[in-house]
């Protein structure tokens, strides 16, 4: 096991971030992280609060979703986080929101554009929307990693947003960023006709965000 992380205490701390970044309300949302050396899956437990949890209550599952450690039930929503490890070699960790300005368009069954560099940087492209199913079922799963591909976001519909990353720093950056264009996006349809970044420059500000900026 990767003994430089304390993968249950950093499945706490995210829980209680992501409510004080009103990404979820009550216990709605889920969150995992993926051991690189184990390809054991760390995953917040069903219906407890996260200002309440411990370590024990995080559940621990194999690459298959089966439990190994832990005595609780894990989220409703195992199989979405089983499915996206298992299709994104890339993913070390997936953040399930509930966040306003994203859900508005989950409601609407439509995705968001690329709208800001910023969005072309964190998220890489366009964020789908996947098609509705019903939650924990197998078909919701599905549709989430159809919707997601390869880039780093998209939306369930009715439901809320999927944020992925190489770790869960990288996920909250993508889901600040998801809420923060969604918001941007719904002004701007409601002023006038938003214009999309090309996919061209999409591509070469997602290789520079992660290939080339910032400091070595």
């Amino acid at each position: 096991m990767n003994t430089n992380i304390n993968y249950k205490k950093a499945i706490l701390q995210a829980g209680i971030e992501m409510q004080k970044r009103d990404l979820t309300v009550e216990t709605w949302g889920n969150i995992s992280l993926r051991d690189p050396e184990t390809g054991l899956i760390y995953l917040t437990p069903s219906g407890m609060a996260y200002d309440t949890l411990r370590e024990d209550d995080v559940c621990v599952l194999d690459a298959a979703g089966n439990a190994v450690e832990g005595t609780r039930k894990p989220s409703v929503e195992k199989m979405l986080h089983v499915l996206v490890y298992l299709k994104r070699s890339d993913v070390f960790a997936v953040l399930h929101t509930h966040p306003v300005n994203s859900t508005v368009f989950g409601v609407l069954h439509q995705g968001i554009p690329v709208v800001t560099d910023e969005m072309a940087q964190a998220i890489g492209g366009s964020v789908k929307c996947a098609d509705y199913a019903l939650p924990g079922s197998q078909a919701l799963a599905e549709n989430v990693v159809k919707a997601l591909g390869n880039v780093q976001a998209c939306l369930m519909a009715n439901h809320g947003a999927v944020c992925v990353g190489r770790d869960i720093k990288e996920c909250f950056k993508v889901a600040t960023v998801l809420e923060t264009s969604a918001d941007i996006y719904q002004k701007a349809l409601a002023i006038g006709r938003p214009v999309e970044i090309n996919e061209e420059n999409t591509v070469w500000m997602r290789d520079f965000a992660v290939n080339h900026y910032g400091q070595k």
